[in-house]
């Protein structure tokens, strides 16, 4: 037998960052808005752990025990004294190094799956706790929906949509990486005071409202300029997305991903065909928010 689990991307609609702690990381107020762009991963029974890869930018993805999936699957076993052999394969179709937590998405989607194939029915807790320990986007990829993100991201409090709020993303001819852009930002807040990070009550009460306007309004993200510095041709393609009508433009999470919030479908045909035509993007993708988080298929 074999499960199948689907996994939305996500587009981080405010992400405030604090100095850098002394562990490496930094506090954060991420609120999460899970968006309709899945990975889907599925396990089936094999010999040996192994992890394949078919969709767009496949080729980025490592298929080694690096691969968040593969993680998943290990800890898991771990806990459970199982014995980590599966084939693990990733239909990808969120965008890779991208900034909408695709990595993190495959390891939520492959904890589930092999939760579901090997019959352990962890808790929830328990497997949040796992998601936590693999990386600081994984909880919300499992929850889905929206949700407000402290700690370094992975201790998540659910949030109220009342609405659908439609998006494009124009994805970009190359990658970032997060730990660079983290690095950026602490490069150039070198000697200034950076405030703890606090979220935006605008941006949850516009959230609550299903209010496009109010949520254009308030959307931020601290990682923007860091991102920019060392991709400033992003610069160029917030600017097209902008000039066609857009509500609000930013980068998503750490990029080159950008984001670019619309008030209605018809609206966001006339801003993806203007990021098209503008050559600042390599393609486009629309989508809703918000989605489901990992559900088993």
């Amino acid at each position: 037998m074999s499960v199948t689990v689907r996994v939305p991307a996500k587009v981080n609609v405010q992400l405030a960052v604090g100095a850098a702690r002394a562990d490496g990381f930094h506090d954060l107020a991420n609120v999460f808005l899970a968006v309709g762009l899945y990975d889907e991963v599925t396990v089936t029974p094999a010999d040996e752990l192994r992890v394949t890869c078919a969709g767009p930018d496949a080729a980025q993805v490592p298929l080694d025990r690096t691969n968040l999936a593969a993680r998943a699957a290990l800890a898991l076993a771990e806990r459970y004294d199982r014995d980590a052999r599966v084939h693990l394969h990733i239909a990808k179709d969120i965008p890779v190094a991208g900034g909408m937590a695709g990595g993190s998405a495959d390891g939520a989607g492959a904890l589930l799956a092999c939760d579901a194939l090997w019959g352990t029915h962890a808790p929830r807790g328990e497997l949040l706790d796992i998601c936590a320990e693999l990386g600081s986007d994984v909880p919300f990829s499992l929850v889905g929906g929206a949700a407000l993100g402290t700690g370094r991201g992975e201790k998540l409090t659910p949030l109220e949509v009342g609405g659908t709020f439609h998006w494009v993303f124009a994805m970009a001819e190359r990658g970032l990486s997060t730990p660079a852009v983290f690095r950026e930002f602490d490069r150039l807040g070198e000697g200034l005071d950076i405030p703890e990070p606090v979220a935006s009550e605008a941006l949850l009460d516009a959230l609550a409202a299903g209010d496009p306007d109010a949520l254009a309004a308030s959307v931020s993200n601290d990682l923007q300029p860091a991102a920019l510095s060392l991709f400033p041709e992003l610069a160029d393609t917030l600017a097209a997305g902008r000039g066609a009508g857009a509500l609000a433009a930013l980068v998503s999470g750490s990029g080159p991903t950008t984001a670019f919030l619309v008030r209605d479908p018809g609206a966001g045909e006339a801003v993806a065909d203007a990021l098209l035509a503008s050559g600042t993007c390599r393609t486009v993708r629309a989508a809703t928010a918000p989605a489901a988080g990992a559900t088993v298929l």
